[in-house]
């Protein structure tokens, strides 16, 4: 008996799918943008957040007490001023340190920067601010009398009273001087700073070179070269001609200088626009770019005149104190206001000297009035043709 067996059936074979691996989607390609590119944004140098004020007061406080402890109790030392150096050098460091720690080092060097310039303008603005409270100060009890402003020191002594005397003959010298030594050196000055700049040449370096060189001369020098060349040579007399032109010989550098600076400031856009329509190169000067300069031409004068106003030496030499009011710069002494306060404070009597303090005070007012007016009168006028 044979065994039966099963027969195997053959199945179709039917082809499965593979399975794909799995691909990630392509991203959508993004359009590329069509408006300008984003300006950097400028990073805000004057605006203080609330972690810049912090900064600087804690590095302030903490710099204060740190100086103190070892100045004081370490070192033991003592001096307002030197502990007033070791403060701010301790509190540079530590301001330094603290911005470091938050904020990148261009960040760090502009604080550094901006604290050392504020100190050295606080430096200045301090000591501006005592020589003009103490010298109002000292000359207040001056002030109020009438006759120190009307009257001359002639035949008056130099212990006499407050309400005896006064300043009207200084006053007066230094206006007639210093208006001298303007008619003689603002038009010297601006022709130099014309030569220099809009002619130029060989010869205009050795002229800018001894225009340099003249504004670091000492005052005395402008005194004696008028001494010697005008009152000796010529036998000329001490007067106060001679003095406005001594006065002259220091203004005429700065002037030259500063209206050198000012010119070379205009554009030369102007200058050829002017040649472009005709115009002769001495017309642009005195049309175009001297009108464009005016404003900066005051402040050359006004620096100058600063100058002149407050020169004792070449006075001295010159003219030589006074004590009558004088009018007439050609003939006899004729006095000013820093040579009558240089003989009242080495007098060595008090009234005298609250006299030459009281004499300080107008000529601070004298020369801020004259750099009022000259501002004003050099100021750019709209409308104008």
């Amino acid at each position: 008996m044979t065994d039966v067996l099963p027969k195997t059936v053959s199945l179709p074979r039917t082809t499965l799918p593979r399975e794909q691996p799995h691909a990630d989607p392509k991203p959508a390609p993004v359009a590329p943008p069509t408006g300008p590119p984003p300006a950097d944004k400028p990073r805000d140098l004057h605006s203080r957040t609330i972690d810049d004020r912090a900064s600087v007061i804690g590095a302030a406080c903490g710099s204060l007490g740190l100086s103190w402890l070892v100045y004081t109790q370490v070192l033991l030392l003592s001096g307002f001023t030197g502990f007033l150096i070791t403060w701010y050098v301790v509190f540079v460091l530590i301001y330094a340190a603290v911005t470091a720690v938050g904020n990148p080092w261009p960040v760090v060097k502009d604080r550094i920067a901006s604290a050392m310039l504020h100190a050295g303008a606080a430096l200045v603005g301090l000591c501006l601010a005592l020589t003009v409270i103490y010298t109002a100060l000292r000359g207040a009890p001056a002030l109020p009398h009438v006759d120190f402003y009307t009257k001359d020191m002639s035949g008056v002594p130099g212990d006499a009273p407050l309400d005896q005397g006064g300043i009207l003959h200084a006053l007066v010298g230094s206006l007639i001087e210093v208006a001298i030594a303007i008619v003689v050196s603002l038009p010297l000055g601006i022709v130099t700073a014309v030569y220099m700049t809009e002619v130029g040449g060989r010869l205009s370096r050795i002229v800018r070179t001894m225009v340099e060189a003249m504004t670091a001369v000492p005052d005395i020098l402008a005194g004696l070269f008028i001494y010697t060349t005008l009152i000796v040579a010529f036998n000329f007399p001490k007067s106060g001609f001679a003095a406005g032109l001594a006065i002259s010989v220091t203004m005429v550098p700065i002037i030259a200088r500063a209206a050198d600076v000012v010119l070379r400031v205009v554009p030369g856009g102007l200058r050829e626009a002017g040649l472009a329509l005709g115009a002769s190169q001495v017309q642009v000067v005195f049309r175009v770019v001297l009108p464009t300069a005016l404003p900066g031409l005051a402040t050359a004068l006004i620096l100058a005149v600063a100058r002149g106003i407050g020169e004792t030496a070449p006075v001295l030499l010159t003219s030589g104190a006074s004590t009558f009011l004088n009018w007439d710069p050609f003939h006899y002494t004729m006095n000013s206001l820093p040579l009558y306060i240089f003989t009242a404070v080495r007098s060595g009597q008090p009234d005298y000297i609250t006299r030459g303090f009281g004499a300080a005070i107008v000529l601070l007012v004298l020369v801020l009035v004259l750099f009022a007016v000259t501002r004003w009168l050099a100021r750019p006028r709209v409308g104008r043709r």
